[in-house]
């Protein structure tokens, strides 16, 4: 008995499986995934010092203390739009040198829209509350968790993991999200007073910024695995 090799065109069901194949290899060939995670996170260390030596404090002699995040507004609206034209920019080369298409814009335009709100929620905040609040009911922490710049780019990775059908990228991204909400602003500061109120703000976005870094190295040796 022999067995002979049917051609795919022979086959209706061998030539749809190729077709899924090929289709599975463009979509990963298109992802540079770690590229827009490496932006972001530094994007977000690089912060930091803005957020820290941008900040207004004034403490009372009976440690009661007012604050005014002014660095965040200063930095993070010019520093969104860069951040995510350079990524376009990466995603855009990348394909083109493959010879492919790419969907980054619906990305980018989602980073630009979400910066805008951003930016608006940030400003309403700064006129409407003069000095910090001393109790927040728990779901406007977690809002506020939410449109922080931090929280603003899990929810733009969850835009980008839907279009590069990433579930790898969705599954970072959902930890990602929990740990900003619920777990990093638990951290309540050291030092002085002025340091406490900075080092509350500054711990979560180093530890945010440092596991952005880390999704990007761990994207970055997938992808050379798959080749």
């Amino acid at each position: 008995m022999t067995t002979d090799s049917v051609p795919a065109g022979d086959d209706p069901r061998r030539l749809l499986s190729d077709v899924r194949a090929l289709a599975h290899r463009v979509r990963l060939d298109q992802r540079v995934t770690w590229v827009a995670l490496l932006v972001l996170g530094t994007v977000t260390l690089v912060g930091i010092p803005f957020d820290w030596f941008g900040m207004q404090v004034h403490c009372r002699p009976d440690s009661s203390c007012e604050f005014a995040r002014r660095g965040v507004l200063y930095y993070w609206p010019a520093a969104f739009l860069l951040a995510y034209a350079a990524i376009a920019f990466c995603y855009v080369r990348a394909a083109r040198t493959r010879g492919l298409g790419t969907r980054v814009l619906s990305y980018a335009l989602t980073g630009v829209a979400l910066t805008a709100l951003f930016t608006a929620a940030w400003v309403a905040a700064a006129l409407y509350f003069p000095s910090h609040p001393v109790r927040f009911a728990f779901w406007m922490l977690v809002l506020d968790r939410l449109i922080a710049p931090w929280g603003i780019i899990g929810v733009a990775l969850l835009v980008l993991a839907r279009l590069e059908r990433n579930v790898a990228l969705l599954l970072f991204t959902l930890g990602y999200l929990a740990m900003v909400l619920l777990v990093l602003p638990m951290n309540e500061g050291w030092g002085p007073p002025h340091w406490g109120i900075r080092s509350q703000f500054a711990v979560p976005q180093l530890v945010s910024g440092a596991a952005l870094l880390l999704g990007a190295a761990g994207f970055r040796a997938a992808r050379r695995r798959h080749r």
